[in-house]
């Protein structure tokens, strides 16, 4: 017979052996929370307004409080000498096309690898030893290493990469080497709050020259920023002084807040000349868990889309200009199972109006893969409905299909082959960053080309006063004028631009 306190010790008995149990069951199962090592919590945002003096001292407060939450980035990375020979690297290949390519035309010179050291900026994010900073910092590096403001003996701790978006040119590090004293950390603003005029700071590694800090205002939100072909994001310009080696580091508002991660500069010879460009820390920081699980994950539809024109809108049936033209459907995409065709307006995506083409393409990349929403489009001057299943969106085959996409032989009757001018090209040139255009790979002996001064490495930004964006419009340019007849071409060589007068054969 048991008494109540026989009972209650098997209850007990029982209770922490289910338990157990339980546990190692979870654990089997993959039920049980992850530790907290694993875990990520995104940064939270102030919102609040934006507002109270600022006085002889602000700046300075700031730049005491946030200078210890950035840090310099030491990169290595391999690179072929012969390809930076144009750029400024060694050895002496005589032939133009030699220096900007590598190895000259029918050549079988085989490409001599060399360690390239460079430097950027990061700003930490998580004691755990999280940073970010920008993609193309850390593009291709095979070191990677911190270094930490008020560190006197330049100690350096290593570094890896957990995730990288082009798109928003963004990166994500985890430290693998942690420093003896706890890390400060930046707080997020929000960047969606600033409005030309806001003062702001970029603190930064320029030149080498770590934790510098400059003050300006925002001059402009919303600027088209090409960190991709054919896709823009929107960015905020600033003044404040933002020169080679301040990549990745924070732009802050008043109160010391992250509100944007410094990527581009418009220069003239690499120098700062007061137009800087910083993808807003909101865009980024919804994309963190990605970032974090090393894949960020995107939507697509399979379209090559245009601007309506200010002169053409009433020609689609519009009442006003508006929505995005289908230039090019692509075979066996979303899109063309949903049977949108080339030609068409899209109006609406998902239930709300479209207002261009950058519109459009956010809308998309922000909808998650295999997701099915309603595509309005103008077809003959009549709406029609159409339900397309997003796709998933891969860049890196995006991007080298559009590097590939110029035929070998465009220019029949000039002599020249073009590309279209791709991110990396345009930071190898030193070009500013919004060029837009087609770079001249090659240019034929004895051709109309050469003869009127057309040289490799040139980026053709218009032709017969129309501006062009890439190889295939520059092509249809060229392609549209007469034999016997003069194509006036305006191309960017180097900082100066230059107006040529190109004979057709």
């Amino acid at each position: 017979m048991s008494t109540p306190r026989s009972t209650l010790y098997y209850a007990t008995l029982i209770a922490v052996a289910s338990m157990a149990i339980g546990m190692v069951i979870a654990s089997r199962l993959d039920m049980a929370p992850s530790s907290s090592a694993q875990t990520f919590t995104v940064p939270s945002m102030n919102s609040a307004p934006l507002d109270g003096p600022i006085d002889a001292g602000t700046f300075r407060m700031i730049a005491e409080e946030q200078t210890a939450t950035v840090v310099n980035i030491r990169i290595e990375s391999v690179q072929s000498s012969q390809l930076n020979n144009f750029f400024g690297g060694g050895g002496g290949g005589n032939d133009l096309f030699e220096r900007f390519f590598g190895q000259p035309p029918g050549g079988d010179t085989q490409p001599q690898e060399r360690t390239v050291r460079s430097a950027g900026t990061g700003f930490v994010i998580d004691a755990s030893g999280l940073i970010l900073t920008n993609n193309h910092v850390v593009d291709d590096a095979t070191v990677i290493e911190i270094d930490f403001f008020g560190d006197e003996d330049d100690v350096y701790y290593a570094a890896e990469v957990l995730g990288r978006d082009q798109l928003t040119d963004s990166a994500l590090l985890k430290l693998t080497e942690m420093p003896d004293a706890e890390l400060a950390v930046a707080t997020f603003g929000d960047s969606a709050q600033m409005a030309p005029g806001d003062w702001v700071m970029a603190i930064g590694n320029p030149f080498g020259f770590g934790h510098t800090v400059t003050v300006g205002v925002i001059s402009a939100i919303g600027r088209p920023f090409r960190a991709v072909p054919g896709r823009d994001q929107d960015v905020l310009q600033t003044d404040a002084a933002i020169n080679p080696g301040n990549s990745g580091g924070p732009l802050l508002n008043i109160r010391g807040e992250v509100v944007g991660i410094n990527t581009a500069i418009v220069s003239d010879r690499q120098a700062n000349v007061g137009i800087g460009f910083a993808f807003p820390i909101n865009t980024v920081r919804e994309l963190l868990p990605e970032l974090r699980s090393g894949k960020v994950t995107r939507g697509r539809i399979g379209v090559e889309i245009e601007a309506v024109s200010r002169e053409d809108y009433e020609e689609y049936g519009l009442t006003e200009r508006m929505g995005a033209v289908v230039q090019r459907v692509i075979p066996d995409g979303p899109a063309a199972e949903g049977g949108v065709r080339a030609g068409d307006v899209i109006v609406r995506y998902n239930g709300e109006r479209v207002e261009s083409t950058e519109d459009l393409q956010s809308r998309v990349v922000a909808t998650r893969p295999d997701t099915t929403v309603p595509l309005v489009v103008m077809r003959a001057g009549e709406e029609v409905t159409l339900q397309v299943t997003i796709g998933e969106l891969d860049l890196d085959t995006e991007i080298s299909g559009s590097a590939q996409a110029a035929p070998e032989n465009p220019s029949e009757g000039f002599g020249m082959t073009l590309q279209d001018l791709t991110a990396e090209l345009t930071n190898q040139l030193q070009l500013p960053s919004d060029t837009e255009g087609a770079v001249v790979v090659d240019v034929e002996n004895g051709g109309a080309a050469q003869k009127s001064g057309v040289r490799p490495a040139d980026v053709i930004l218009s032709i017969n006063r129309v501006e062009v964006t890439g190889a295939v419009e520059a092509i249809d340019q060229l392609a549209a004028i007469e034999s016997g007849r003069t194509a006036f071409v305006l191309v960017q060589r180097g900082s100066d631009q230059v107006f040529l007068q190109v004979l057709k054969d």
